[in-house]
C-alpha cells in the first residue's frame, strides 16, 4: 500500500513538473527553455503572423538549350524552372522555415520563368531578396598576376557539404568556420595548388559569386578532400554561408521583380479561436471518458493534460513553424491518444465481465490491446513521415506535429496510463463498477 501510495504521488508530481514547465519553462543560469505563451517560444506560421513575398524571375541565356537535341526550349526551361524551385525550397528549409511557401506563377507574358517565395515571420523583404537570389557560385583560385585573372582551382561543384561549426583558432580562440568537404575529383587539384602557394606564400582566393570572401595562406600541402573556410564570422553569417553552400548552386541568374511585406491571411483572432475551440475539445473529450469509463476515464483524462504539456514542450524544444494546419495535427493526436485508451479500457471491462480480478483485468487488458494500438499507431507514423519526405510547406508542419503527436500519445497510453491505473489498484480500489464492469465480482 505504502509504495502504491508513494508512487501514485510521484506520477501526479510528475504531471504537474510538466504542466509548469510548459507554461512558465524552465531555467538553469542563463539557458533554459521558455514557456509555450512566452513571446517568442512559438514561430508561427505564414498564415498566422505574415512575413515576406518575393518573387523572382529566371533569366535565362538564348542558349540554353545547348546539349546537342532540338529540343523546345519550353521543355528546357520547365527543367531548369524546376531546379529553380528545389534549390530555393532547400535554401528556406535549411535556415529554418519549414514554413514557407515556394511555387511557380505566371509572368506577364505568359511564360512560367518565374517564382513566388513566401516566407513567415521575416519583416524586411530586402534580407530574403538578398538572401533567395543569391547564387552562390563558390569557387577556390589562385591569381595570375601576369593576366591579372583568377586561375580555378575547384568550383562550388565538387564541394560536398558545409557546415558552419566552432573551432579554435591559432591562440586557442574559439572562431566560427565553415568546414567543406570536396569530393574525390577535387582532391588532386587542391593539393597541388597549396603545395604551391605554400612555397611561395601567395593566398589561396575563396570567392563567392566573384567576390572574394577568404584569402588563407596554406602553410604546406593540403592533400586531402576536407578544408575550412575561415575569417570574420559570426554564428548568423557562417551558417548563412553554410546553407548557401549547401543548397546548391542556381541554375540561373534570378532577378527580383517584386518584394513585400504580407500580413497574416488569418491572424492572431483565428489562432486563439483554434486554440479556443480545441480546449473545448479537449474538455469535452474528458468529460466523455470520465462519464463512459469513469476511473479509467479520469486516468486517460490525466494522462491527456500531460500528452498536452509534453506536446508543447517539444513544439518550443524543436522550434516547430507552427502554423493551422500544424495546429489541425496537434488536435487530431489527441483524438488518437484518447483512442488508443478507448482500445485498453474496453478490453479491461471485457476481462473483468469474465469473471478476472481487477488486477489481472488491467494487466491482460494492457498485454491484449498492445498490438492493436501499436499497429494503427505505426500506420500514423508512416503516412506523417511520407507527408514530411514528399511535403513542403504547411504540409511539412502538419506531418512534424502528427508525427510528434502519435509519438506522445504511445508514450502517455502505455505507460503513463498503465502506471496511473497500477496506481490506483495498488491504493486498494476494489468495486470494479468504478470501471465501467456490469459484474459485481470484486475480488484482487
Amino acid at each position: 500500500m505504502k509504495k502504491s501510495v508513494t508512487s501514485f504521488i510521484l506520477l501526479l508530481l510528475v504531471i504537474a513538473l510538466l504542466v509548469v514547465t510548459a507554461v512558465y519553462g524552465v531555467r538553469i543560469g542563463d539557458k533554459g527553455l521558455k514557456g509555450i505563451f512566452d513571446e517568442g517560444a512559438v514561430t508561427l506560421g505564414l498564415d498566422l503572423v505574415g512575413g515576406s513575398s518575393i518573387t523572382l524571375e529566371a533569366v535565362i541565356p538564348e542558349t540554353e538549350n545547348t546539349d546537342g537535341t532540338s529540343d523546345e526550349p519550353s521543355v528546357a526551361t520547365s527543367a531548369m524552372m524546376d531546379q529553380v524551385v528545389a534549390v530555393l525550397r532547400n535554401r528556406v528549409t535549411a535556415a529554418g522555415y519549414t514554413e514557407a511557401q515556394v511555387a511557380l506563377v505566371s509572368s506577364p507574358t505568359g511564360g512560367s520563368n518565374r517564382v513566388r517565395v513566401d516566407i513567415p515571420n521575416v519583416d524586411d523583404p530586402e534580407v530574403a531578396a538578398r538572401y533567395l537570389g543569391t547564387t552562390a557560385q563558390l569557387m577556390f583560385a589562385t591569381l595570375n598576376e601576369e593576366e591579372q585573372m583568377f586561375d580555378i582551382i575547384l568550383t562550388g561543384e565538387q564541394v560536398k557539404d558545409a557546415t558552419a561549426t566552432l573551432q579554435a583558432n591559432e591562440l586557442g580562440q574559439q572562431q566560427y568556420v565553415v568546414a567543406l568537404q570536396f569530393d574525390s575529383s577535387a582532391r588532386a587539384s587542391f593539393a597541388d595548388a597549396t603545395e604551391r602557394t605554400s612555397k611561395t606564400g601567395e593566398p589561396i582566393y575563396i570567392l563567392l559569386d566573384g567576390a572574394v570572401i577568404s584569402a588563407p595562406v596554406a602553410s604546406e600541402r593540403i592533400d586531402s578532400t576536407e578544408c575550412v573556410i575561415s575569417g570574420n564570422f559570426d554564428a548568423a553569417s557562417a551558417s548563412e554561408l553554410a546553407n548557401l553552400i549547401s543548397s546548391g548552386n542556381l541554375p540561373c541568374d534570378l532577378q527580383v521583380v517584386e518584394k513585400r511585406a504580407v500580413g497574416a491571411s488569418l491572424g492572431a483572432e483565428a489562432f486563439e479561436r483554434a486554440m479556443l475551440a480545441g480546449l473545448i475539445g479537449i474538455i469535452l473529450v474528458m468529460i466523455f471518458m470520465i462519464a463512459v469509463y469513469r476511473l479509467p476515464g479520469l486516468v486517460a483524462s490525466l494522462a491527456l493534460i500531460a500528452y498536452i504539456a509534453i506536446t508543447a514542450i517539444c513544439i518550443v524544444l524543436f522550434k516547430v513553424n507552427l502554423s493551422l494546419p500544424g495546429i489541425a495535427g496537434i488536435f487530431l493526436t489527441i483524438g488518437m491518444a484518447v483512442d488508443a485508451n478507448v482500445v485498453i479500457f474496453e478490453r479491461i471491462k471485457e476481462e473483468l465481465n469474465f469473471g478476472k480480478s481487477l488486477k489481472a483485468a488491467v494487466k491482460s487488458g494492457f498485454n491484449r490491446a498492445f498490438t492493436a494500438v501499436i499497429d494503427s499507431n505505426i500506420t500514423t507514423l508512416i503516412a506523417a513521415v511520407v507527408l514530411w519526405i514528399y511535403g513542403t510547406g504547411a504540409i511539412q508542419g502538419f506531418a512534424i506535429t502528427l508525427f510528434l503527436g502519435v509519438v506522445i500519445s504511445l508514450f502517455t497510453a502505455l505507460l503513463l496510463t498503465k502506471s496511473l491505473l497500477n496506481a490506483f489498484v495498488g491504493l486498494g480500489v476494489r468495486n470494479i463498477k468504478l470501471f465501467g464492469a456490469k459484474s459485481a465480482d470484486e475480488n484482487l
